[in-house]
């Protein structure tokens, strides 16, 4: 097949050139991020909290593996575009199902190689996350640059009720029940509910919208609230329903369950300049000083500043400080800004779930 060249161009007006590995033509904007895992790419794709976002991959070479059905993190690839230095042909390994070209493809997603990713990677960071265009219709590089600002701007972009599901579902725990946990679906990633069926959980995922009454109606041991996408800013319904849970059960917040946490005892999100998205990122335990390494996806953080004397910073990213934990001092609650569910990345942070599943046990003995 004839290369096809493909440009992107950023709202500052700064471009890239490379080759689409997936059918063309396409023109897609968004606003561009990057990721600095060397792998997990099937997750990142399937990430509902990449949603609307065209992610650059650090990795050097990405689709070695391929892609398999049991590694989807939802039932769709979310990603706007996907942007590599060199994409594998010919995965290798024994459960691969498709080629990372064919998994784009059958979505119906753009994927471009060839770009200098490095500098792609240099300048977000330099300059912050921003908007863009990709396409190989458009390769002038002033009239693409008009097409991402037309792009909605990432500040008070609402996009949890695209990624939602629409009723609940109820899921069996593996192996005796132990808990029951209504997990707010937000976005969630399929491995949150795997995590609590493995402790003995009855898991009740439920629409984003849906109301705390309703859920205390179920009576559940706890209430999990997941990660998802866009400004935290815009999610109202799940900041009002965690701050009528609080007190009621025993709260767990994962990323955007975090922020929302955070607004519901009182606090504001900002956002950051690029975020972090890998699964190399070093957060601090600020009691212990014990230092994880984990999994992130997110571009908007927690004010410590804005937190009340109910609140208080359990963690913080050793790279630049940022909010990465929080627990309420006078209701059963805490809240982790990276992913202990991990899919991908490490699994030093697993231990949460099991914190999770004492406070329940401790919240019963009462």
């Amino acid at each position: 097949m004839k290369p096809v060249p493909a440009l992107l161009a950023l709202e500052d007006g700064t471009a890239f050139r490379g080759t689409a590995f997936t059918p063309a033509p396409f023109t897609v904007a968004a606003e561009v991020v990057f990721n600095t895992a060397m792998s997990g790419y099937q997750e990142v794709l399937t990430d509902p909290s990449y949603r609307r976002q065209i992610v650059c991959m650090a990795a050097p070479e990405v689709g070695n593996y391929g892609t398999n059905p049991e590694d989807a993190e939802s039932d769709r690839i979310q990603v706007t575009a996907f942007l590599v230095r060199e994409a594998a042909r010919r995965p290798s390994n024994w459960r691969a199902r498709r080629s990372l070209a064919e998994e784009l493809e059958a979505a119906g997603v753009p994927g471009v190689e060839g770009l200098d990713t490095r500098r792609l990677v240099r300048h977000l960071r330099d300059a912050g996350a921003m908007r863009g265009a990709l396409s190989t219709e458009v390769l002038d590089q002033a009239e693409l640059r008009r097409v991402a600002l037309q792009a909605p701007d990432p500040n008070g972009l609402a996009l949890v009720d695209e990624v939602t599901r629409e009723a609940p579902l109820e899921l069996e725990p593996d192996g005796e029940e132990r808990f029951r946990v209504a997990l707010y679906d937000f976005g969630a990633k399929r491995n949150i509910s795997r995590r609590l069926r493995r402790l003995g959980t009855r898991v009740l995922v439920v629409p984003a919208a849906t109301p705390a009454e309703q859920v205390l109606a179920w009576e559940p041991d706890g209430v999990m609230l997941s990660n998802g996408p866009g400004d935290p800013a815009t999610v109202g319904h799940g900041v009002r329903a965690s701050a009528e849970l609080l007190g009621q059960v025993p709260v767990f917040g994962i990323c955007l369950g975090h922020q929302l946490l955070g607004q519901a005892v009182g606090g504001r999100t900002v956002r950051l300049k690029f975020g972090h998205r890998g699964v190399n990122q070093p957060v601090v335990e600020v009691a212990s000083g014990r230092v994880a390494v984990t999994s992130h996806n997110h571009g908007f953080a927690v004010d410590a500043d804005s937190l009340p004397a109910s609140a208080r910073v359990t963690h913080r990213n050793a790279n630049d400080g940022v909010v990465e934990g929080l627990e309420c001092l006078d209701v059963p609650a805490f809240s982790v800004q990276y992913h202990p569910e991990a899919a991908p990345g490490p699994h030093d942070a697993h231990p949460l779930f099991e914190r999770f599943a004492a406070l329940m046990t401790g919240q019963r003995r009462r």
